[in-house]
């Protein structure tokens, strides 16, 4: 170890290799993930130096593990034994934004709500809004291929990612993509470092595009008496041909601990609410979305009367995650499936949690049949762990069966790491290793994330 941290201070670097500091950088949000035991930390502040470091790291043989924010939730940042840990959040620079062109060029470790302030300027922002988007990066999003509450209407990161600037296990730097509008020269490596979650190459600058600030928005809040309602509802909206910019499903679980976190009158003796916004014709998309919520069941539907009280209800929204934590460790699922079976998957997940006794929360972005379902486990207690991860399993055979996936926006990670061999065909499994192979031959790339040992 003293020859490769001696290589790496040769190579104008500052590696920290003190055992608290380490550990505390080891892990990401991802729950059940226990980490390795790193050797280094490096903290990037240039292309060039994430380029020193993978060429010392390729001459060693040792395994990389980039990370910004860390907070992930399937354990790709999460360290792996005798790892350097490649810390990109301090190249958090907006280089450009171009209002003409509606683009922002960024390093990665600019916070995704970042961008949308500085693009605010010109009447643009960045769509993608994943509910960590105040603190998680935008280098993160992309190695994640990250959703977000209005990935209904505006879609997902992948699609808002121009070109990017990639650092190779070789060290080698490649740029790919382009700032123009449309382009279609060659193979398509943008979407495919997309979701690779630091396994292909270490991400260094992204070029994204923006979009018009919407004139207005409007929100409200269908209440429901069963959660099958609920799922009838997201269905009837999305068959109509309705565009919310907002379509979010919150449980009787998340209800109780949102209004436990932070009070605020919410309907906590409902099975689900339904929040939804609208930001084309606001007014006459929502008309037509309460009156399909009502003849869903709805028993009751509020609209937010400003702005403030929406914002308010999104905030809480995207608290979700932190009121589930005060009652346990949060195991969190995370399948997508038609919209067509979501009623019949928030029935499946019902039953996965009286079958084997745990609490189980459901968050969903309806309107991409999204679901994260948050398992509360104690795991102090080796029955409760069992039990939960019994669960955990359950839910995701449940969204195969149903043509689903095993992730809809938080990556395989470690966590779902042996589940993309059931999801995937033994050839498509196949092409992805020799891909893995072709750009990470030596294996050092985030080893052990996403393709499980084959």
């Amino acid at each position: 170890m003293s020859d490769l941290i001696s290589a790496l201070t040769a190579a104008g670097l500052e590696p920290v290799t003190d055992a608290d500091v380490l550990a505390s950088h080891s892990v990401d949000r991802a729950a059940l993930v226990p980490p390795g035991r790193a050797v280094a930390l490096i903290r990037a502040r240039s292309t060039e130096e994430v380029s020193a470091a993978l060429r010392v790291a390729a001459e060693f043989g040792t395994p990389v593990v980039p990370q910004g924010a860390r907070t992930g939730l399937a354990g790709a940042a999460t360290a792996v034994d005798g790892a350097i840990l490649l810390d990109v959040s301090p190249m958090d620079r907006i280089l450009s934004i171009d209002p003409v062109n509606r683009l922002a060029v960024c390093q990665p470790g600019v916070l995704n709500a970042a961008i949308t302030l500085a693009a605010s300027e010109f009447g643009l922002r960045y769509s993608p809004d994943p509910g960590s988007w105040q603190i998680s990066t935008i280098g993160g999003n992309i190695a994640t291929a990250a959703g977000g509450m209005c990935c209904v209407k505006y879609g997902t990161t992948p699609e808002y990612v121009l070109g990017l600037e990639v650092v190779l296990a070789s060290g080698e730097v490649m740029r790919c993509g382009r700032d123009t509008a449309k382009g279609v020269a060659g193979y398509d490596l943008v979407r495919l470092f997309c979701g690779s979650e630091g396994t292909l190459g270490v991400i260094t600058e992204a070029t994204v595009k923006l979009s018009p600030v919407p004139a207005g928005r409007l929100t409200l809040a269908a209440v429901f008496a069963t959660t099958a309602d609920a799922g009838r509802a997201v269905t009837a909206i999305m068959a109509s041909g309705a565009q919310p910019s907002l379509l979010e499903l919150i449980d009787n679980v998340h209800l109780r601990a949102l209004e436990d976190l932070r009070p605020m009158g919410l309907p906590t003796e409902a099975a689900a609410m339904l929040l939804v916004a609208a930001d084309s014709d606001p007014a006459e998309e929502l008309a037509a979305i309460e009156a399909l919520c009502n003849e869903s069941g709805a028993s009751e539907v509020y609209r937010a009367t400003d702005a403030e009280e929406a914002d308010a209800l999104l905030e809480s929204r995207r608290s979700a995650y932190h009121a589930m934590e005060r009652l346990g460790t949060v195991l969190v699922d995370d399948i997508a499936v038609p919209r067509s079976r979501l009623a019949e998957a928030l029935d499946g997940v019902q039953a996965a949690a009286a079958r084997h006794g745990v609490v189980i929360g459901v968050i969903a972005h309806a309107g991409d049949g999204n679901l994260h379902p948050n398992i509360i486990v104690h795991p102090e207690d080796p029955a409760s762990l069992e039990a939960g991860r019994a669960a955990f399993d359950e839910i995701l055979e449940m969204a195969l069966a149903m043509g689903g996936t095993i992730t809809g926006e938080h990556g395989v990670g470690i966590l779902k790491r042996d589940w993309l061999a059931k999801e995937v065909d033994p050839v498509n499994l196949a092409v992805q290793r020799r891909i893995k192979s072709a750009l990470d031959p030596l294996g050092i790339l985030n080893p052990g994330k996403v393709l499980a040992a084959g």
